[in-house]
């Protein structure tokens, strides 16, 4: 982790691109923030302009709609209720009163983020609150509505419930800082007393990281894969010397840590992010703790890619990232070997590596600790896209086998559909203008609200498709939103599509149905422009 004074430093970097532009408000000194937070995006080379309200000023800059935020014109307003400010305000109260304290807190929030939206498009970004134990009734404190240590923690449940219904309003962790850090490394009281500084120094480049994850993840940079070793990075042990009966897995020993790590793959596999397998192996032999051993988590249905032969990993990296048609800065490399994360680290600079500790039990912990895979939405069900790239690597197969591509799609039997936007595909369209970049014709982002929107709006024509063919179900591939110029005209707001549909005849059918869309509804032009789409780590 960067310190303070490096992240000071490098405020002053400029890197190259349009800026996002992020206003700080906050009832607590966010200066040191703001700086810590330019420090940190200017070293992810992720540009950003910052505009840092004056102390205390939430409630004067959201109500004036001609405030300083919002001539701002913010893209994410960061919104910092700090604990120890709240503890003052509780401590104020009359005794009958601190029952309510923490509901009476939710709906100043709520307040704030229907100011915002009401304002301005601005995504909010919401600090939720650390923990401060005054202890006036010791332990039994956890159990007396009157207590702060009760409110607090009250709180912070009401703030999540909230939040799960507002999706422009992003939680920005700070609890979890705390928690890592440990009070002492997080607070320093003679800081809050003189200069209103409610966290240390040593604690800012721990809260700018968290807040530039989700602005990244907001920007579309987000990681989708990860490419896994197997011999003591899945299990203890060399399967091809040690034999299945003989690696370690399972609750005893090392091994439990091994089945941890597994778990919380398989969990990241379930919330839509890509598993790959990269070792050195006979195939045959990687393969077989998978199909065979009682207690691996994981099995071959987990993994989208399996890659076990004696090449390089830097070249069969290479492959998966073929074959699953995702960017190098998309993956994610977990070896243990020292001499292979510095060969991909030196060959594919773009590809993620993370330094793992010596010790296997400490895995878990360190990659938690890195939030590798920040996300912008969640879809639910159907967030787990394994099937459809096992599914790909078999019509891959079976297009090898044909003497020309019209052959093989026409044996594909593809049926493809195109409608108008519906409610139950909100999240989903959202969650592809968030992470597509291969091909999105002006990369616009947007928030399930903003298509919410779009889609009752009569100023807009939407269009969303999917694809099925005799392997499976494709699900929604493609995005197109029109925006009415004039009485004649339509300009292409947005187009994206799946990677995994491209030269299958998919881009012709959504150019004849946006235009046959357009005819119907009495237009005779359709315009567009192409932004390109800047990859940079």
């Amino acid at each position: 982790m960067y310190t303070f004074k490096e992240l000071r430093k490098a405020a002053k970097i400029s890197p190259s691109g349009p800026a996002k532009r992020v206003a700080i408000l906050g009832n607590c000194a966010t200066q040191f923030l703001a700086l810590a937070l330019r420090g940190y995006a200017a070293l992810e080379k992720l540009p950003i302009e910052v505009f840092d309200a004056d102390y205390n000023q939430i409630d004067a800059q959201l109500l004036d709609t001609d405030s300083e935020v919002y001539r701002f014109h913010p893209e994410s307003i960061l919104i910092w209720l700090a604990t120890d400010k709240l503890y003052e305000e509780f401590l104020d109260l009359p005794l009958e009163a601190r029952n309510g304290f923490a509901d009476s807190c939710m709906e100043r929030i709520e307040r704030y983020w229907t100011y915002a939206e009401q304002n301005c498009k601005a995504r909010i970004l919401q600090f939720n609150f650390t923990e401060l134990d005054d202890k006036v009734l010791g332990q039994y404190s956890c159990k007396v509505p009157a207590a702060f240590v009760y409110q607090i923690r009250k709180l912070n449940f009401l703030l999540e419930e909230a939040m799960a219904k507002h999706s422009n309003v992003y939680p920005i962790d700070l609890l979890a800082i705390q928690v890592r850090l440990g009070q002492e490394n997080f607070y320093d009281a003679p800081l809050y007393y003189t200069a209103k500084m409610t966290v240390s120094t040593s604690a800012l480049p721990y809260i700018a990281k968290a807040v530039t994850d989700v602005l990244q993840a907001l920007s579309g940079r987000i990681r989708k894969c990860a490419v896994l070793d197997l011999d003591n990075t899945l299990w203890g042990g060399v399967i091809g010397d040690d034999g299945i009966d003989h690696i370690e897995i399972g609750e005893l020993g090392r091994g439990h840590a091994f089945s941890n790590f597994q778990r919380w793959l398989k969990q990241l596999k379930e919330c839509g992010i890509l598993l790959a397998v990269c070792s050195k192996n006979n195939e045959e032999t990687a393969k077989e703790p998978f199909e065979k051993h009682e207690e691996m988590v994981l099995r071959l249905s987990d993994i989208a890619v399996f890659v076990s032969n004696w090449d390089n990993k830097a070249t069969n990296i290479k492959l998966i990232r073929d074959t699953l048609n995702i960017g190098m800065d998309s993956i994610v490399f977990i070896d243990d070997n020292p001499f292979e994360r510095d060969l991909v680290r030196e060959l594919l600079p773009e590809v993620t590596v993370p330094e793992l500790p010596e010790d296997p039990a400490r895995y878990l912990d360190y990659l938690q600790s890195c939030n590798y895979f920040e996300t912008a939405s969640f879809t639910g069900v159907g967030s787990d896209r394994t099937q459809l790239y096992q599914a790909e690597f078999e019509r891959a197969k079976l297009q090898k086998s044909y003497t020309s591509i019209e052959e093989y799609l026409k044996n594909l039997t593809m049926v493809g559909e195109a409608k108008p936007f519906e409610k139950s595909k909100f999240a989903r369209i959202a969650q592809l203008t968030q992470r597509s970049n291969q091909f999105n014709l002006r990369t616009i982002r947007y928030t399930e609200d903003d298509i919410q929107r779009i889609a009752s709006d009569g100023d807009y024509l939407t269009l969303f498709y999917t694809l099925r063919d005799r392997f499976g179900d494709h699900g929604l591939v493609g995005v197109v939103i029109m925006k009415k110029i004039d009485p004649s005209t339509l300009f292409i707001d947005t187009w994206l599509m799946s990677c995994r549909v491209l030269k299958r005849g998919m881009e012709e059918y959504i150019v004849n149905c946006l235009m046959r869309t357009a005819r119907e509804n009495g237009f005779s032009k359709v315009w567009g422009e192409y932004i390109a789409t800047r990859f940079v780590k």
